[in-house]
């Protein structure tokens, strides 16, 4: 039996894998992802809470992750700048989704710096008592309503840019790994490589199971 195969569409041509990013940077990234993660459910509990002490808890714990968000994307940025390790992009990426990708990137950077000091400038303008951690500080500035409502508006308006581009960010991530099947993901997440098979060809089903000729 003499079997038929159609060369060049059985397969589809290898791509090399790509180195991941360093250590440090995996390491940001994922615990970027808890502390805002943490962020945006101690407000939505927060929001829906009624007053006492649990609304008050709360509201402690969302501004010490906001203090730590920013000190962990500080030391990210500057990680990022100076040692990083950062593989290239994707051959197959062109010149516009690469200005969209660092575009997106950067916009992520700037709100995780820009949303704690928002909360904070808020938080400041009501001019009473607050908690940040297990610290408790005194008022430290006179209360200004106008201020107070120009903060709090634009941290809403933060927050809901923050997380459409955390969903976009994460969409695209996934179509990577799911549709494109490239190592986009895997780069940031190397754990993911481990159930890859060794072979990083891709298959077409229709065509991959060979068919033999005067079977009947």
């Amino acid at each position: 039996m003499n079997i038929i195969r159609i060369p060049g569409i059985n397969r589809a041509p290898r791509v090399p894998r790509r180195a991941p990013f360093d250590t440090v940077i995996i390491v940001f990234h994922w615990v970027t992802v808890f502390i805002v993660l943490g962020m945006f459910v101690t407000a939505w509990w927060h929001a829906s809470a009624h007053p006492g002490v649990l609304r008050s808890s709360l509201l402690q714990v969302h501004r010490s992750l906001g203090v730590t968000i920013w000190l962990v994307t500080a030391l990210r940025l500057a990680w990022r700048l100076t040692g990083a390790k950062l593989p290239p992009f994707p051959s197959r990426m062109g010149k516009m989704h690469r200005a969209v990708v660092k575009a997106s990137e950067y916009s992520l950077y700037g709100l995780l710096l820009i949303q704690p000091l928002t909360g904070f400038a808020a938080t400041l303008s009501r001019g009473r008592p607050f908690a940040i951690f297990l610290w408790q500080f005194p008022s430290l500035v006179p209360e200004h309503a106008t201020l107070e409502a120009v903060f709090y508006h634009a941290h809403q308006l933060g927050a809901c840019a923050l997380g459409a581009l955390i969903a976009g960010h994460a969409g695209a991530a996934l179509i990577h790994h799911f549709v494109l099947r490239d190592d986009v993901l895997e780069c940031m997440a190397p754990v993911l490589k481990a159930g890859r098979p060794k072979e990083d060809s891709v298959l077409v089903d229709a065509l991959h199971r060979p068919s033999f000729a005067g079977d009947r």
